[in-house]
């Protein structure tokens, strides 16, 4: 079984709340290990086998592919999951601000709140990172909504509310 298939069959297993909280735990903190210290060596190119990786940041091989499941989506050069095992070299290009975005977008604030942020980015730089994530999940109409005292769009001259408002209504 592929090191990809083990943790898609990891997070997929049915646990009571305990063991979930377990599991989340050694997740989530082998996350933030590999996720702090990517951010503190952001210029340095993170690559190496994925045994050695694992074992650098002392996690299980299956919570490593965790890790790079998560930021695929990060990567200028995602890779097929599957075709890694244990010796299979990995060589990741993060984009900084596509990883940041994403940490907002999946809601983990215990990623994108690590302090070693600051050494990537400035705090403006942050901020605009963020406010273009907010204005991702802001819903804009096409077209203005038409008011019920607004001119009718069909040109009758009368208002939208005794016009077409009740034919959109189901009304006429």
């Amino acid at each position: 079984m592929t090191l990809f298939k083990e943790w898609d069959n990891l997070i997929r297993e049915e646990r009571d709340q305990g063991q979930f909280n377990v599991f989340w735990k050694e997740y989530s903190e082998a996350e933030m290990t590999i996720y702090a210290d990517i951010l503190s060596h952001h210029k340095e190119p993170m690559s190496g086998k994925i045994g050695e990786l694992a074992e650098k940041y002392k996690v299980r091989p299956v919570m490593f592919m965790g890790f790079l499941d998560g930021i695929q989506s990060s990567l200028n050069k995602p890779f097929v999951l599957d075709d890694l095992d244990l010796e299979s070299q990995i060589d990741l290009d993060i984009d900084f601000e596509k990883l940041y975005f994403n940490m907002h977008d999946a809601g983990a604030e215990h990623l994108y709140g690590l302090e070693e942020w600051t050494k990537v980015f400035d705090m403006d730089k942050l901020e605009e990172i963020y406010k273009a994530y907010k204005q991702s999940k802001t819903f804009h109409r096409a077209q203005p909504k038409i008011g019920r005292n607004d001119p009718c769009p069909c040109g009758s001259g009368k208002k939208y509310k005794h016009c077409c408002m009740k034919k959109d209504q189901g009304l006429a």
